[in-house]
C-alpha cells in the first residue's frame, strides 16, 4: 500500500474562484465575471519584442535573477513612478508570475510554528502558501464600514511572539480597497516595534483610479522589513506570459534567490524580453486600459446599487464586492442559483475568507456589453427572488361538486 500524501495538501480546499469558472465552462451561454483577467490582448509592440528575441536566438536560460536589462528597467520604473530605489544587481528577482513571488517569499521566511497575518477577505493563494511552508495564517477581519482598510488597532492586536510577517494586498483583490500614505503611516510604529516582515503584493498598483498609489516600501525606516511583489499580468494584460518580480533588501533577496534557482532556474526568456518593452514603452497602454476599466466600474457600481445590492465604489483593481445579504442567501447559494437561473458566473465572497460571507466578487475585466447584459440578468434573478418572497405558499384546495358546478374552497 502506498504511503499517504502530504496532509496539508490533502486538507487543502480547491480554489473557490476556479470552482465556479470550471462549472461555468460546462454550460452554454454563460457570462463569466469570475476570473480576474484583462480582456485586452497584450499590446502588439510587447508581443513583437518577444518574437524578435526568438528570431535573434535568445531562447536560452537567463541569469537566475533574470535579464539584467529587465532588472534595470524594473529599478528605473519603481524609482520614477513610486520613488522606491532598488539595486538591480542584488535586490530584484524576476519570477514566474506574482504567484511564484508569494510562494518564494513564504518558503524563504516561514518555519513550522510561525504565524503570518493575512487580511480577511484576501487573495485565495496566500493562506495555502503559508500553510505549505509550515506556517499558520492569522486573519484580521476588514470591513466595508472602514472601506476594507487595515486599522492600526487591529494590527497591534494580531501580532504575537510567533508572528513572522504580514501580507498586504492594496489595491485589494477582492474588495478593491486601497490604503493611502496616511493609512500606512499609522502602521509604521507598530511594524517597527514588532520587527515583522511586511509582504506587499502590489500587482494592481497601476490600476488605481483615485489618488496616488502608496506602499509600505516608501517608508525608509521600514526598508529592511519590506518585500514587494509585483508583475506584468494585470497592468500590461500579460497574464499568460507568467512574469512577475520580487523587490527585497539584498541579504534577504540573496536567500530568496537560492530557493528560486533550485525550484525555477529562471523565468521564461522571451517573456522577459517582452517585459523590457513593456517597461520602456507600455505606460500609454496602461493608461488606455485603466480609463476603460474606470467606465466599466462606474456602470457596474451604479447598476448594482440600483438593484439593491450595496456596493462601495472601489478605488483600484477591476473588482467590486457587493453586499448580497438583503437576498437572504449565503454567498455560495447566491452564486450557484444565479449561475443556474441566469447563467451569470461570479465568485462567492467566502472564497476569499470567512469574512467574505454576505458578499460576492464580480470582475469588470470584461466588455461594457458583457457587463450590461450580466446586470440585466442579475436584475431578473433578483426580481424572481423578490416575487417568490411575496407569493404565499400554495394553498390546499378542496373541490366540492355542487349542482353540476364546481366550487373551490380554500383551506
Amino acid at each position: 500500500m502506498t504511503k499517504p500524501i502530504n496532509s496539508t495538501v490533502a486538507a487543502m480546499k480547491p480554489s473557490g474562484i476556479r470552482k465556479f469558472f470550471d462549472l461555468a465552462s460546462t454550460m452554454e451561454g454563460v457570462i463569466s465575471l469570475g476570473v480576474g483577467e484583462p480582456d485586452f490582448p497584450t499590446p502588439w509592440h510587447i508581443c513583437e519584442s518577444a518574437i524578435d528575441s526568438m528570431i535573434d536566438g535568445n531562447t536560452h536560460y537567463t541569469a537566475n535573477r533574470g535579464l539584467i536589462q529587465l532588472r534595470r528597467e524594473i529599478a528605473r520604473f519603481h524609482e520614477e513612478r513610486y520613488s522606491q530605489i532598488y539595486d538591480p544587481e542584488k535586490e530584484i528577482i524576476v519570477t514566474v508570475g506574482g504567484s511564484e513571488g508569494v510562494d518564494l517569499t513564504m518558503r524563504t521566511l516561514v518555519e513550522p510554528g510561525d504565524e503570518v497575518i493575512v487580511l480577511d477577505p484576501n487573495y485565495v493563494a496566500y493562506t495555502p502558501a503559508i500553510e505549505l511552508a509550515g506556517g499558520t495564517a492569522v486573519p484580521i477581519r476588514i470591513t466595508k464600514e472602514h472601506e476594507f482598510k487595515l486599522l492600526p488597532e487591529d494590527l497591534a492586536a494580531a501580532i504575537t511572539d510567533r508572528t513572522k510577517a504580514i501580507i498586504l494586498n492594496f489595491p485589494s483583490n477582492p474588495t478593491g480597497g486601497v490604503m493611502t500614505a496616511e493609512d500606512y503611516e499609522k502602521l509604521v510604529p507598530i511594524l517597527l516595534e514588532s520587527g515583522i516582515y511586511v509582504i506587499s503584493d502590489e500587482i494592481y498598483a497601476e490600476l488605481l483610479f483615485d489618488g496616488e498609489f502608496a506602499s509600505p516600501a516608501q517608508f525608509t525606516e521600514l526598508r529592511d522589513q519590506v518585500i514587494v511583489i509585483n508583475g506584468f499580468s494585470k497592468a500590461f494584460a500579460m497574464t499568460g506570459w507568467r512574469l512577475g518580480y520580487l523587490l527585497a533588501p539584498a541579504a534577504l533577496s540573496s536567500m530568496m534567490n537560492k530557493v528560486h534557482q533550485y525550484v525555477i532556474m529562471a523565468a521564461p526568456t522571451p517573456a522577459q524580453y517582452a517585459a523590457v518593452e513593456a517597461m520602456k514603452a507600455g505606460i500609454s497602454d496602461i493608461e488606455h486600459m485603466r480609463e476603460d476599466y474606470r467606465r466599466r466600474r462606474n456602470l457596474l457600481v451604479r447598476r448594482l446599487n440600483r438593484m439593491g445590492l450595496p456596493t462601495i465604489l472601489p478605488h483600484g483593481t477591476f473588482y467590486v464586492f457587493p453586499d448580497i445579504t438583503s437576498t437572504g442567501l449565503s454567498s455560495e447559494e447566491f452564486c450557484a442559483r444565479l449561475l443556474e437561473s441566469q447563467k451569470v458566473a461570479c465568485v462567492p465572497g467566502t472564497a476569499f475568507g470567512d469574512s467574505g460571507e454576505g458578499h460576492i466578487r464580480i470582475s469588470y475585466a470584461y466588455s461594457l456589453d458583457h457587463i450590461k447584459e450580466a446586470c440585466d440578468r442579475m436584475e431578473h434573478f433578483l426580481d424572481e427572488l423578490r416575487l417568490k418572497d411575496t407569493v404565499p405558499e400554495e394553498e390546499t384546495v378542496e373541490i366540492i361538486e355542487f349542482r353540476g358546478g364546481v366550487i373551490r374552497k380554500r383551506r
